[in-house]
């Protein structure tokens, strides 16, 4: 699955413009935790959040994440997606919970296991 179609499924935002939407996504990780993300998370994941703090991001940068969807209607600040730009991140919002959007990416086959560490 790749990013064009998880933004597709999830009827999400895109807020950095860096987006490379046929890049693909081997696995996803929900947490807002982001020390649960850096030992459990594989890289290429995508990481789903509620957290819009820019830890998501340097935490996406730092475990190699492939982009960050913010959940529940939830924005980060205008600083934390520059910080996305400026590392290359492709961050998402969407309006979905994170059960959502965890329950439609694994009906449309992407899967945690996938690509776990």
């Amino acid at each position: 699955m790749n990013l064009e179609e998880i933004r597709k499924l999830l009827n999400a935002d895109v807020l950095t413009s860096n987006i490379d939407f046929g890049r693909e996504v081997l696995s996803a990780e929900a947490s807002d935790l982001m020390s649960d993300v850096l030992s459990f998370c594989c890289s290429g994941a995508l990481l789903i959040t509620g957290l819009t703090n820019s830890q998501a991001v340097r935490i996406a940068e730092v475990a190699d994440l492939c982009a960050v969807v913010f959940t529940r209607g939830k924005r980060p600040s205008e600083e934390t997606i520059q910080l996305a730009r400026e590392r290359k991140i492709p961050v998402m919002a969407t309006k979905l919970s994170n059960y959502e959007v965890c329950g439609i990416l694994y009906s449309n086959g992407l899967d945690r296991t996938q690509n776990q560490k």
